[in-house]
């Protein structure tokens, strides 16, 4: 007869559970860094330990020793409704279990009808027609896509090429990154996609042009996006792709009247004007989409992120009807799509997403904080290091200066030290996930969750001051 082994005490049973846990966290660490392949990222050594965040809940995150961090940057300018919301899981398995997948090639599906509905009655008059993606980078090369086939089939194939901004980020396709303006992140894919030329964005904290006027600064840039369309000709032409509120570089807003102008500038010259907001759109500003929190109505908007989000990956490019007329016959069709475009589980998480912005007001709760929000950074500006804060809404950058009388800004080598060796880590350690990037200027980049308040801001701005203090020794 078998022997049943005695029963282990509590305090051997408390001691296995935590070898066998502390087993578990060496194992999937090294799996981490031998399979894991970053994206963005360098990878890390024998002697790194990658951080594994393991849960989030509403504006914080957890990695799996316990610590809490506070989410200054949305995951990714993505999680706007926060983290841990049990009724969005749910609806994926809702979803799941009713249809989990069927392609719209031909087909369509619920959710995603009733999304695309949705999005067109809260987008800008005239853009109705909704074509489902599954990332930022695959709306922007939707919308190129579909300004050269609009083009060619209205008569004017010579119309493919594209204006975007110096140092803006629009994803990392072949054709977005071409339209991207980082020439960084460019050189080791080239070469890419020929046609696209770049024009300045509105950095006035940086201006040469009209230093002392913002208004007159916005006409100049406006009118440097005309310069470029005369110079390449303007029957060659055929989009502007811009961010309401240029990310890469350190949140560059519009000045007063700059998007009115770029429009008529359009308007003349037959082009189309692409709001890229796969940032700016769902809340990030304080309405559904920038193009509405700048008065402007552009032809194409790109977006994704805060779709769903980020509970589910989902893109969307949003079109006009006169875009659409070429292929409301049927003669014609967009040759273009996603397998996973549309994806019945991700639609139903976007039309919860944004159940939940309207019962919570979210886009009014952004409205009536961001002052507050702009204001406690703004008390930062007293550091030496500090030289601008900008934004709107719930996205703010934060300029980091050699010399604040000046604007000297840093060397490539004090930059690498200051903000990818020290202050990256030395943020998230003492508690504060945000970004500290030098693809244009040093900044800092804040964009976190929309539900947060003033005790949230007093904290973030509490470890930023904390971190920045001690980054001035580094100089």
């Amino acid at each position: 007869m078998t022997q049943l082994a005695e029963p282990r005490n509590g305090t051997e049973q408390n001691r296995t559970e935590r070898n066998r846990t502390e087993r578990n966290r060496t194992d999937l660490k090294a799996a981490a860094r031998d399979n894991l392949w970053l994206h963005f990222s360098p990878q890390p050594q024998a002697d790194q330990e990658l951080p594994m965040i393991v849960r989030g809940e509403g504006a914080y995150v957890y990695d799996d020793h316990g610590r809490k961090y506070l989410d200054g940057l949305a995951g990714l300018f993505t999680v706007q409704v926060g983290h841990g919301r049990t009724e969005l899981a749910e609806v994926m398995a809702r979803q799941a279990s009713e249809l989990a997948f069927f392609p719209l090639w031909s087909f369509a599906n619920k959710p995603a009808t009733e999304l695309a509905e949705r999005l067109a009655q809260l987008a800008p008059p005239g853009l109705n027609k909704v074509f489902f993606t599954n990332s930022g980078s695959e709306s922007v090369e939707s919308a190129w896509k579909l300004a050269k086939q609009y083009f060619r089939l209205t008569g004017r194939p010579q119309k493919h090429k594209v204006i975007s901004r110096t140092t803006a980020y629009h994803g990392t396709t072949h054709g977005a990154l071409s339209i991207t303006g980082i020439a960084d992140l460019k050189v080791d894919f080239e070469p890419l996609v020929p046609s696209t030329h770049r024009v300045p964005n509105t950095n006035f904290y940086r201006a040469a042009q009209h230093a002392d006027h913002l208004a007159a600064y916005g006409l100049w840039a406006a009118n440097e996006i005309e310069a470029a369309i005369l110079a390449e000709g303007p029957e060659t032409v055929a989009a502007v792709f811009l961010e309401p509120v240029q990310n890469a570089g350190g949140c560059f807003p519009p000045p007063p009247g700059y998007f009115q102008r770029v429009r008529e500038i359009c308007d003349q010259y037959d082009i189309l004007l692409v709001s890229d907001e796969v940032i700016c759109a769902f809340g990030r500003l304080g309405t559904y989409f920038g193009a509405e929190k700048f008065n402007y109505v552009p032809d194409i908007i790109t977006c994704a992120k805060g779709l769903t989000s980020g509970y589910v990956p989902m893109g969307a490019m949003i079109a006009s009807d006169r875009l659409f007329e070429p292929f409301a016959k049927g003669e014609a069709f967009f040759k273009h799509g996603y397998t996973f475009g549309g994806h019945p589980v991700a639609a139903a998480v976007a039309l919860a997403n944004l159940d939940i912005f309207e019962r919570e007001s979210l886009n009014q709760h952004v409205l009536d904080n961001e002052h507050a929000f702009r204001g406690t950074l703004e008390k930062l500006l007293d550091l030496p290091l500090v030289g601008d804060v900008r934004g709107s809404g719930y996205f703010y950058g934060i300029e980091l200066v050699k010399d604040k009388a000046t604007k000297e800004t840093f060397t490539p080598e004090e930059s690498h030290r200051i903000l990818k060796s020290f202050l990256s880590k030395r943020l998230f350690e003492n508690g504060l996930y945000c970004r500290a990037d030098d693809r244009g200027d040093p900044v800092i980049q804040l964009s976190p969750p929309l539900i947060i308040g003033q005790s949230e801001f007093n904290e973030m701005e509490q470890i930023l001051r904390h971190t920045l203090v001690a980054a001035e020794a580094l100089l």
